[in-house]
């Protein structure tokens, strides 16, 4: 950063350029090749990638910065769930930071196995087909894992709210 007593020996043009620099790295999605998800094949995603190109100032934007090893990783994090707490940690960060709401909660009947919940990724502009289905195939299994996460999600959707 530049201090205010060098700033009077540096060029007015050479600030305003630095200011907007800090301001451009700091407030807006990054739109470079190297960290935006790379191209579905045409035919089989209908994600809208090209649309949100065209408006990289968009918050939904924000869903491209998730790559092929960002989204291996997320979904690693997601098997790995321990408790309810950590499971709705992540439904926060993943709408904080990438704008996914994910919902957990029992299927409309009995619940008598993992496949009884309603896992879901809303659908959004950016977001891949693929990864819909890979991030509550992700959650189910980390459901499956520990199951007292499973115990405590309908706990907390029983009958009395309580």
């Amino acid at each position: 950063m530049v201090s205010v007593a060098s700033a009077n020996h540096v060029p007015p043009c050479s600030l305003a350029c630095l200011i907007f620099c800090h301001v451009l790295a700091h407030n807006t999605v990054m739109t470079s090749a190297s960290v935006l998800r790379a191209a579905c094949p045409p035919a089989l995603c209908d994600c809208g990638r090209d649309a949100l190109l065209g408006e990289p100032s968009s918050a939904q934007a924000r869903v491209l910065l998730l790559t092929k090893p960002e989204e291996a990783r997320l979904l690693q994090r997601l098997e790995a769930i321990t408790s309810l707490e950590d499971l709705h940690h992540m439904q926060r960060r993943l709408f904080e930071q990438l704008g996914i709401r994910l919902t957990v909660q029992p299927g409309a009947s009995e619940v008598r196995s993992m496949r009884g919940f309603e896992i879901c990724v809303a659908e959004q502009p950016g977001l891949c087909r693929k990864t819909r289905q890979s991030i509550p195939a992700a959650v189910r299994r980390g459901l499956q894992r520990t199951p007292e996460i499973a115990y405590r999600i309908l706990d907390e959707h029983d009958l009395f709210g309580l």
